[in-house]
């Protein structure tokens, strides 16, 4: 029985109000497509019925223009087999076709706030997201229970079609929903309802979303300063304007904050463990925090990005769990937990902020996958997720320790900063006249990714030096990776 198989090429358009012949057109249609790279040699053309159809001619058109190309040599038949694009197309390089005139020389006209964004937007030089030293925000891929996710994974791709490639509540999978809440609860000290819970497609859409949804242009986002650069992004993409607040040993120095711009509408923190700096908002500030954004009438994105993987002393309690005027947004991902092309978060509203969010969802956003989000719900109900985190918390301990057990070598150059969460921590330079684009084009030279301080500065800090992440290299890359640090030095 022959199938329909073979290219669709329902792009070639057929005008009969033109002098040229039908077949003519047919004929050149597939040969730009071929010439330009659209069939590459050996990819199989449909049945002349099937193109026929799909192209809206008759078959005798259709072997008509087939058997040009192929006595041009751009096609082959093969007897029982079908017809293909020619071998001797392989590897040539496609031709290009003519450009329209000089529209398509234009550029496009984008709107005033885009094209400030553009202006503003941190470097865009993406790092590389390797499992070596040191990638930073990536989590110990290999130490994922992938056997566990499989299993999870085939039980519910092979469920009801609804459920599996159906539209699902925008909301977020309720079972998700439910999990995330009850984990909240017991993990972070947040007791929330799951109606308060909404899933997005990664923490930096929630970004995008709380910043669309609170801010007017020009409105002022206390930002810490070095502060994290996609919530950067997202914030300056909605027309905020960012003050930058610095950070100290306690985290986001309030009273900046507020010396700078005290009728502030939104500030984005990282209280857990400071991106970059790896520091823990201490509790003082958190209650001035609390105290500042309810005086000026301003909410708080709190982004608990690594949260899960505090293995200090015992942890300080999330601003969201403390919170007694619903100022904290809550955000977190499980980029960090899971693994990145998973493309999870969620966040948690107020319950102010309810009624208006799921307004906002169910009209103009339709969700994440559901499929992913069902797998993800059962792996935190089944205990996978909890067993997960415990393990990782030992292993970015441990490749922490081994961190610093290498780095005394380079003590008389750098003063590593230790960390109490997650899995990357900051390198300061002692002589403060090195400069950071040197060093990390040294290292990239050398088979280390590394990221200056300065790249997540909003306005310049005193300190220079290095973001050192461990969670993604082996032991092994450590220790041979704080050799290699410390040759950049000689």
């Amino acid at each position: 029985m022959k199938t329909k198989a073979g290219a669709i090429l329902s792009s070639i358009r057929i005008d009969r109000t033109l002098d040229r012949k039908i077949s003519v057109q047919l004929y050149m249609g597939l040969r730009d497509i071929i010439l330009s790279g659209g069939l590459n040699g050996g990819e199989r053309l449909p049945a002349t019925r099937t193109l026929a159809s799909e192209v809206g001619v008759s078959r005798t058109t259709a072997l008509d223009a087939v058997s040009r190309l192929i006595s041009e040599g751009l096609l082959e038949s093969r007897i029982g087999a079908g017809t293909y694009v020619s071998h001797t197309m392989t590897g040539r390089t496609p031709v290009k076709p003519q450009a329209a005139g000089a529209e398509s020389e234009r550029q496009p006209r984008l709107s005033p706030a885009t094209l400030q964004a553009q202006q503003l937007f941190a470097e865009r030089r993406r790092l590389p997201h390797k499992s070596q030293a040191f990638v930073t925000a990536l989590p110990a891929l290999s130490s994922f229970p992938m056997a566990q996710w499989a299993r999870l994974s085939a039980r519910h791709l092979r469920s009801d079609r609804d459920a599996v490639m159906g539209y699902g509540n925008p909301f977020g999978l309720p079972r998700l929903r439910g999990a995330i809440a009850t984990h909240l609860n017991a993990s972070r000290g947040i007791q929330c309802d799951p109606d308060q819970i909404f899933v997005v497609g990664g923490a930096q859409q929630a970004f995008s979303l709380i910043g669309g949804m609170l801010l007017d242009r020009g409105e002022k986002v206390w930002f810490e300063n070095p502060g994290a650069i996609g919530a950067r992004n997202a914030f300056i993409s909605q027309g905020a304007e960012l003050v930058p607040v610095a950070v100290d040993d306690e985290g986001i120095v309030v009273a900046d904050g507020l010396a700078k711009a005290p009728d502030f509408r939104l500030a984005f923190v990282t209280p857990s463990h400071q991106q970059p700096l790896s520091k823990v908002l201490s509790l003082s500030r958190r209650l001035a925090l609390l105290d500042a954004a309810d005086r000026a009438d301003a909410f708080i994105v709190e982004d608990d990005y690594d949260g899960d993987f505090y293995f200090g002393d015992q942890p300080l309690p999330t601003l969201k769990s403390i919170d007694t005027h619903g100022r904290v947004i809550y955000v977190g991902t499980f980029s960090k937990t899971l693994f990145p092309s998973l493309r999870l978060g969620f966040l948690v509203a107020p319950a102010s902020m309810v009624d208006a969010m799921s307004s906002i969802f169910t009209s103009a956003l339709s969700g994440v996958p559901t499929w992913p989000q069902a797998i993800v719900a059962d792996f935190i109900d089944e205990g996978h997720f909890a067993t997960h985190i415990r393990t990782m918390r030992q292993h970015y301990k441990r490749r922490h320790e081994i961190l610093h057990e290498h780095a005394r070598q380079l003590d008389q150059h750098m003063h590593i900063q230790r960390a109490s969460a997650g899995f990357h921590t900051v390198g300061f330079f002692r002589d403060p006249a090195r400069s950071e684009a040197e060093f990390v084009e040294a290292a990239h030279a050398a088979g280390l990714t590394l990221s200056g301080i300065s790249r997540y500065c909003l306005a310049p800090i005193d300190r220079k030096g290095v973001v050192i992440g461990y969670g993604a290299a082996s032991e092994s890359e450590i220790r041979q990776g704080m050799d290699v640090m410390a040759q950049l030095f000689v």
